[in-house]
């Protein structure tokens, strides 16, 4: 990540990156455990059902006339409505639900992601969950957490290695390659706890502390996995694609660590699978 910036640019991407959260809040949470619009999208991947939602649609839109607004030469890269300006110098990367199905499950673990690129690179990452009034927000500068009136720093843990860890993943029988399948069970079993069904929420967690590592496979999108780099970062942790190297532009394969010797050893074990 770059540090060109100054701390005062940062400073205030971050806070607006926090206004954007809190308008997409309240354009999602009235639908929350409600009624929400929802529709079938036709899944990727052979997927059956890939959900979207007023939610969805309402909370980007919200992001999109915001930053419209407050920056119009600024591009916009979303899941729902594509990109606007894509090769602009700053450019904000939207998921606005992320989680979907847990969103129309009435499981508060789906989050609103937020990244802010410079030059092509995330320097800006904020994961909120507004139904838990949670923003989870970093930069170079370093990461905190907002809930409520309270502002905590944020700091990833040390873990000796996967025997000591808890492990976050999304879905591997829905969303991973049969060969990364394979190679995931390796880092399931020699984790010591793993944990299923968080998307990008166990990437606020591992930024926390509270999990050593969280994989997730190739099927991941730019706005899916951006937020997540700078707050790692800050944080103090690591997050690569599954041979080591930072994440690319279009998403992929990420691997995220709190401790170094935690990455390496999930990196040997996922490399037969890395693309």
């Amino acid at each position: 990540m770059s540090t060109d910036l100054s701390p005062t640019q940062l400073s205030g991407f971050e806070n607006f990156a926090v206004e954007l959260a809190r308008a997409a809040g309240a354009a999602i949470l009235p639908l929350f455990r409600n009624e929400n619009g929802l529709e079938d999208k036709g899944g990727p991947q052979g997927l059956a059902f890939d959900p979207v939602t007023a939610a969805d649609r309402g909370a980007e839109a919200a992001m999109r006339q915001a930053i419209a607004k407050r920056f119009p030469d600024h591009g916009v890269i979303g899941e729902e409505y594509g990109e606007d300006k894509p090769d602009a110098e700053f450019v904000w990367v939207l998921d606005p639900v992320d989680g979907t199905r847990g969103f129309i499950a009435g499981v508060p673990l789906w989050t609103t992601l937020i990244a802010l690129r410079w030059q092509g690179a995330p320097v800006v990452g904020l994961i909120a969950q507004p139904y838990m009034d949670e923003m989870f927000v970093g930069t170079a500068l370093g990461s905190r957490l907002i809930h409520r009136d309270t502002v905590r720093p944020l700091a990833v843990k040390p873990c000796a290695g996967l025997a000591d860890a808890i492990v976050g993943v999304t879905d591997p029988q829905a969303y991973f390659r049969p060969d990364e399948q394979r190679v995931f069970q390796g880092v399931r079993d020699a984790a010591k706890l793993t944990r299923m069904g968080g998307d990008g929420y166990y990437f606020a967690m591992a930024a926390l502390g509270t999990m050593d590592v969280v994989v997730e496979p190739a099927a991941c999108k730019a706005w899916d996995v951006e937020p997540a780099i700078p707050l790692m970062q800050g944080a103090g942790g690591f997050m690569t694609n599954w041979r080591g190297e930072p994440v690319g532009a279009k998403g992929g394969q990420v691997l995220l660590a709190g401790d170094r010797r935690c990455l390496d050893q999930a990196l040997a074990l996922l490399a037969p699978a890395a693309d």
